[in-house]
């Protein structure tokens, strides 16, 4: 069965830093194109990130150079490093993964960033 777990969300002030972890299971994330989206209240969901299998990483305009995803085959976990955190970056954060043709996601974790 696959799931999806994120954790590492938190309150913290514009400039500081978080780390998101995603815990997956029942597929191995180093097979498969991992994204990271994210939901602020009363705006649509955005994309922010991909890890593909090969390891290549592609970014949001919004977050290029500030995030950095990554992943731990061995933990089959994924990661998303937020840097210089902006209010703008509030929102629900949520993994994500399409398995044999469905799409899965956690139940996401809140950043909150006040100025």
């Amino acid at each position: 069965q696959v799931r999806l777990v994120e954790s590492g969300g938190g309150l913290v002030q514009s400039g500081e830093s978080l780390k998101l972890s995603c815990v997956a299971s029942g597929f191995p994330v180093e097979t498969h194109t991992m994204i990271w989206e994210r939901q602020a209240p009363g705006r649509e969901r955005e994309w922010v990130a991909n890890i593909m299998s090969n390891r290549r990483t592609t970014y949001a305009a919004s977050v290029q150079g500030r995030f950095t995803v990554s992943r731990d085959d061995d933990k089959n976990m994924v990661f998303l490093q937020l840097r210089d955190l902006k209010s703008e970056d509030t929102a629900r954060y949520y993994c994500y993964v399409q398995v044999q043709g469905t799409y899965y996601e956690g139940q996401g974790t809140q950043v909150t960033v006040y100025s």
